[in-house]
Formats: C-alpha cells, structure tokens, sequence
C-alpha cells in the first residue's frame, strides 16, 4: 500500500523581500534549508512507522474495515471478457452470460456454477470468432446478438437455438434485443434505429421513420441557431421498461429521446459543460 505525504516548505519573506541584500538572503536560504531537513527528517520517521504497521496489518489503520459479505466472486472457468448477463423471468434460478471469443455459458442454480454451453448451428471454429453481447431472456424465450453482426434465438429456454437471418440492408449493427413474448422482441441498431418482431425475426417493423443519424444531419443542416450543437454519433442505445428509448451522444454534449407514438428521434441539449458518459 502507498502512503501518500504531503511536505509543506516554510520560509521567511524576507528572502523574496526586493530590499534584501544578497548576505541576507544567504542566511534566510541555509536557515530555510536546516528548517527543511529537520523536517524531512521528522517526517520520514514518522512514515516509516506508518509504513511497518501498513505492512504489519496488511492495510493502512485509517482504511480498515470489516469484510463485505454482501458480495461473492464466482469463477466461471473462462477468461474471455464478458458482456450481459440475463435470467428467465419464469425461473429465476436459469441464466445465460454472454461474452468474448464465443463465451457462452448457464447456470441453473442463481449463477452459483456455471456451464459453457455451445451453439449446434454454429461450428465451433466459426463460434469462437463471434463476440457475443447483448443477451434477453422472457418466459422461456432466449435472444442473443453478437458481432459479426448475429441474432440468435430460442423458444424452449435454450434447449435449441435457431439463427435468425439479417439483412444487409440493415442500418448499422443490431446492438440491443429485448424479449418481450411469445415470438416478440425489439432490436436496436448502432445507428438508433428500432424494429419490433411478433413472429420471432420472420419479419420487423421499423418503429422510427428515421436513424439518430438522419435525424441529426437533417437538424444541423436546418439552419437554425444552435443546429451544429447537434453532430457526431451515439455511443449506446437503452430501453426502459414502459419501451420508451435513450441515447447519448458519443461526445457526450446532448442525448435523444425516443418514445411510442414518436415518428423520430428528440434530441436534448446539455445545460451543462459537463460531458455525460451513460445515462
């Protein structure tokens, strides 16, 4: 552990006096040099005794503190990085965690264990290629994207899993799903446009007339004082529960609103200098 110390140099104003001769200053500098090393001296006895009982308990007095046990670390046996985390809503004890270099994995016990799970659609050469991201999970009913750009999805809580063909006209990459039924979902794209599926991916709705990409060049390119405020890209996409939207800029100077029954994206302008990462 490092302990910081902070030194404070004392000195007399004479020595920045404009009227100090030369000698006088001499004295006021080897005084204020005595003064220093006495001090050095003073402190680093005082920090190595700090340091012997840091090292001595393992942790500084100032910072001990009983043991949290409202956290547990699990190791799930993989040391890709992982990225979402979702459990069934009809059984709570059943989850998916998804991540990097194909990560894969479920547990059926409150994530207390976890088991890498594979995809038998997908070779396991090519699965490893796929960086797994967003995962939703509703009543037994499983989506999961990934990138290269990937929708997977699953009707009987995992058991199978069918790949859901994207098109390529698609405007940016799928980046969020949702379950949200029986065959029903919302996906996003990295380019903030939303599209809603009743019959599991057979077919999507465009829920917004225009991407946050059109929106804002259309605003900025309006004329209006203020308009150019409004550039650049979005750095996430996130729904609430009520299916209402946010996204934040990637500079983090403005954010966008989207809710039912709006035709596009409403962008929101900082009262503030201070840039915002996630909201």
């Amino acid at each position: 552990m490092k302990v910081a110390v902070v030194f404070t140099l004392l000195g007399s104003a004479n020595a920045f006096s404009p009227m100090a001769t030369r000698r006088h200053a001499r004295k006021v500098t080897v005084a204020a040099e005595s003064d220093r090393r006495d001090f050095f001296e003073k402190t680093a006895t005082g920090t190595a005794a700090l340091t012997g009982a840091s090292f001595a308990t393992g942790v500084s007095p100032s910072l001990a503190a009983p043991k949290s046990t409202a956290w547990t670390q699990i190791d799930v046996g993989v040391d890709a990085t992982l990225f979402d985390i979702a459990f069934d809503t009809a059984e709570p004890n059943h989850g998916y965690v998804v991540g990097a270099k194909g990560a894969f994995l479920e547990t059926t016990n409150g994530g207390v264990t976890w088991f890498p799970r594979s995809f038998t659609n997908l070779d396991a050469e090519e699965e490893i290629n796929y960086r797994f991201e967003t995962v939703s999970f509703k009543d037994g009913e499983a989506w999961i994207i990934g990138k290269p750009a990937i929708l997977l999805h699953s009707k009987d809580a995992g058991k199978s899993w069918e790949r859901v063909p994207l098109s390529p006209k698609l405007p940016g990459e799928p980046n969020g799903i949702v379950a949200l039924g029986p065959s029903k979902a919302e996906m996003t794209t990295s380019t903030g446009a939303i599209y809603y599926t009743e019959n599991a991916g057979r077919n999507w709705k465009a829920l917004v007339k225009e991407t946050i990409d059109a929106t804002l060049n259309r605003v900025t390119s309006s004329g209006v004082t203020g308009a150019s405020y409004f550039t650049g890209s979005i750095s996430s996409v996130k729904r609430d529960g009520s299916g209402d939207y946010l996204s934040v800029s990637s500079r983090g100077n403005f954010f966008l609103t989207w809710g039912k029954g709006d035709d596009f994206w409403i962008p929101h302008n900082r009262a503030t200098p201070r840039r915002i990462q996630s909201m």
